[in-house]
C-alpha cells in the first residue's frame, strides 16, 4: 500500500513556498491506496468511520482514509453511494475533491523524521494542474462531480473571503449557477450551511462570501431578508479590519460579526442562540442607543432602562459586545469613529457605576425601614439611577 498526504496540508506548504499567506493550521489528511479495512486493522490502525473506512494511526492518531470514488445516488449530504478498493487509484480519489488547489498528494516517504510535516513526502502529484491555479490565484472545480455537494457552494464562497486576492473560475461560477437553479441548495443540512456561514463571517473579508453567493444566486436562497450592497459589504469587512477606517479595530467575535451584520431571520440555519440574541437586541436598542448617547442633558432614568433592558447587569459581556456591534453599525467616517468611541466610553462607565454600587448596606436600610421585595428593589434602583448620573456628567 502507499500512504499520502493530501488536501489543505499540501496547498498551504505550497503557498507558504510562494510566499502567500496562510492563515490557519490545518490537520493532516492521509489517503491510503491499495490497502483494504483488514490490513489496516492488522497494522494497528483503529477503525472509527462510519460512512466509509476511516482509521486513525496507532501513535500520531491522525486519520487515515482508503481511497474512494463516490456516486450520486439522493439528495442532500448523505445521498452518496462510497466505493473502496484496493484498485481505487490515487488520481480517482483526487478527482471526487472540490478545487483543483485541494486535489493535490505527496507520497509518504517515512515517517516521524524531522520536516515540516514530521514526516519525509516526496514530490507533489498534481494531476489536475491545483499549483498552476495556486500561481494564478485561481479557484477552480476539479471535475463535474463537484455538483454532487451543494455544500461546495458554501466552501468556494468561505474560500473567496479566507482569500480574497483570490478569484473564481468563470466554469466554476457557471456550474455553481446551475446548482442553485436546479434547487440543489434545498437539500443542505442547517448545522454545515452555519459552519460555512460562521468560517465566512469570522474571515479576512467576510463580505467575499456573500458577494460569491449573491453572483451565483444561492443568497437569496439562503439568507431571504439579505440584499448584497456596497454599505453592507463595507460594513462586514469593517468588523475585520485591524487597521482601517482610522481608529483601529480589534478582530470582531463570531456574536458581534452576525449581529452587526443584520442577516434577519436565519434560524433555521441552526445559528447559535447567543449569536441570535445579540442579533435581536441590535436590532431593538441601536437606535436608543445613538439617541441616549447624543443627549446634550443625559436622562440617567432612560439609560437605566436601556441597561435593564439590554440585562446588562446580569451580562456585563455581551452588553460590551452590543456597543461593538452599535459601532460597526454606524462607523463611517473618522469624526464618527470619535463620536461612537465617546458614546462607548459613556456606556461603560455607566454600566461600571451601576455595577459598582455596593448593594448591601442598602438592603440593611431597606430591611430597617420594613420595606421588602418590590419596593427593596426599587430603593436599589433609584441609588443606581442616581449614582449612574455621575459619569453621564
Amino acid at each position: 500500500m502507499q500512504i499520502y498526504l493530501v488536501g489543505g496540508a499540501v496547498r498551504d506548504g505550497l503557498m507558504k513556498q510562494m510566499g502567500l499567506p496562510v492563515q490557519e493550521a490545518h490537520d493532516r489528511d492521509w489517503v491510503v491506496v491499495g490497502s483494504t479495512p483488514e490490513a489496516m486493522v492488522a497494522q494497528g490502525f483503529t477503525p472509527v468511520g462510519k460512512d466509509f473506512p476511516v482509521f486513525l494511526h496507532p501513535k500520531t492518531h491522525e486519520e487515515y482514509a482508503l481511497a474512494r470514488t463516490e456516486r450520486k445516488n439522493g439528495r442532500g449530504y448523505k445521498g452518496f453511494s462510497i466505493h473502496t478498493s484496493p484498485e481505487v487509484t490515487l488520481e480517482e480519489d483526487l478527482a471526487r475533491r472540490d478545487l483543483t488547489l485541494n486535489a493535490m498528494a505527496r507520497p509518504l516517504l517515512s515517517e516521524g523524521a524531522a520536516s515540516e510535516f514530521g514526516a519525509v513526502l516526496g514530490e507533489v502529484i498534481d494531476p489536475f494542474n491545483g499549483q498552476a491555479d495556486l500561481k494564478n490565484r485561481c479557484f477552480r472545480h476539479v471535475t463535474d462531480a463537484f455538483r454532487e455537494d451543494p455544500l461546495r457552494i458554501l466552501r468556494v464562497a468561505r474560500f473567496a473571503a479566507r482569500f480574497p486576492d483570490f478569484h473564481v473560475a468563470d466554469t466554476t461560477l457557471a456550474l455553481m449557477r446551475e446548482m442553485v437553479a436546479d434547487h440543489e441548495l434545498s437539500h443542505l443540512v442547517p448545522e454545515r450551511v452555519w459552519q460555512e456561514m460562521s468560517r465566512g463571517l469570522m474571515a479576512e473579508r467576510p463580505s467575499r462570501w456573500l458577494e460569491v453567493l449573491n453572483e451565483v444566486g444561492a443568497l437569496h436562497s439562503l439568507l431571504p431578508q439579505t440584499t448584497f450592497t456596497p454599505e453592507l459589504a463595507q460594513r462586514l469587512d469593517r468588523m475585520a479590519s485591524e487597521g482601517n477606517p482610522p481608529v483601529p479595530l480589534e478582530v470582531r467575535s463570531l456574536e458581534v460579526r452576525y449581529a452587526a451584520a443584520q442577516f434577519g431571520d436565519s434560524a433555521a440555519w441552526h445559528v447559535p442562540k447567543a449569536c441570535l440574541e445579540l442579533a435581536q437586541l441590535i436590532k431593538n436598542e441601536s437606535t436608543a442607543m445613538a439617541e441616549l448617547a447624543a443627549q446634550s442633558t443625559p436622562d440617567a432614568e432612560a439609560w437605566m432602562a436601556l441597561l435593564e433592558r439590554c440585562d446588562a447587569l446580569r451580562k456585563p459581556q455581551r452588553f460590551e459586545q452590543l456597543l461593538e456591534a452599535h459601532a460597526c453599525l454606524h462607523r463611517d467616517s473618522e469624526a464618527t469613529c470619535a463620536e461612537l468611541n465617546a458614546a462607548q466610553t459613556r456606556w461603560r462607565r455607566a454600566l461600571e457605576a451601576v455595577l459598582t454600587l455596593e448593594t448591601a448596606p442598602l438592603v440593611a436600610l431597606a430591611k430597617k425601614q420594613g420595606l421588602k421585595g418590590p419596593e427593596m428593589g426599587q430603593l436599589i434602583r433609584q441609588h443606581r439611577v442616581s449614582r449612574l448620573a455621575h459619569p453621564l456628567r
